[in-house]
């Protein structure tokens, strides 16, 4: 099915991780990408980072009005299944399986403290590394080749790369070259969550589509320009086509 232009997988969190365990088991890598409005949005207006979307193995939405917009148009998703659920999800099927995982992200000292908020969740949790590139790494080659190289010597079959949509997708295609058996979760600030820097939204604004709102009054000196510019705008403009598309189609 379709929503804004990207192929959405109608899944739901537990099927995602049924498709990646399945997977692993095979032998078998990924990418999985979570769409937001955010990401919608710049798909609308880049055609890399819509390409990259179409590239990816399962596509996910991340955000109530891609689900809204689903039911409008007749095609609806299970539901949202977000990147920082996921974090979490797919850390406990990694524990069972024995799958070690990777963190990718975040300001200094946020993915290691993920890491120890995750195995305390899920003892025997196996965490091959983590890693918190700084900003701009990806100008230089060195940069770039040191994160890549940090990665493949840790040989994980799960890596959560939190660093932004496209930046983190550009990092994925490099590292799946290198890693084909593994699976690569674009997941954004699910890294920053799971370790408790940054603070989730109460499940009802979560539910009801407000979670947007909750971070820009925690952020506004970083979220304020894109939420209110781009993705608000965006949101409405999609719904509204969608609604349309429904009473006149």
């Amino acid at each position: 099915m379709h929503v804004a232009g990207l192929a959405i997988d109608p899944m739901t969190e537990g099927e995602v991780v049924e498709h990646v365990v399945a997977a692993l088991k095979r032998g078998e890598g990924g990418h999985l990408v979570t769409p937001n409005v955010d990401i919608g949005w710049a798909a609308a207006h880049d055609p890399e980072a819509r390409q990259i979307i179409e590239g990816a193995d399962l596509v996910v939405a991340d955000g109530m009005p891609l689900v809204w917009a689903a039911r409008l148009l007749g095609t609806p998703v299970p539901g949202r299944v977000a990147g920082s659920d996921l974090i979490w999800s797919l850390s406990e099927a990694a524990t069972f399986y024995r799958y070690p995982i990777y963190l990718l992200g975040g300001p200094p000292g946020v993915a290691r403290q993920a890491a120890g908020r995750l195995t305390d969740r899920h003892p025997g949790l196996v965490v091959a590394g983590v890693d918190a590139p700084p900003y701009g790494f990806e100008t230089t080659q060195e940069s770039c080749a040191r994160v890549r190289d940090a990665v493949v010597a840790a040989a994980p079959r799960l890596v959560f790369v939190g660093l932004g949509f496209p930046k983190q997708d550009r990092l994925i295609a490099q590292l799946r070259k290198d890693l084909p058996a593994t699976w690569f979760v674009g997941c954004g600030a699910a890294i920053a969550f799971a370790a408790g820097a940054v603070p989730r939204a109460p499940l009802w604004m979560q539910r009801t589509g407000l979670e947007w709102l909750f971070r820009l009054l925690n952020e506004p000196g970083r979220l304020a320009r894109r939420y209110l510019l781009h993705d608000l705008p965006f949101a409405l403009w999609l719904l509204t086509a969608c609604l349309f598309r429904r009473l006149f189609s």
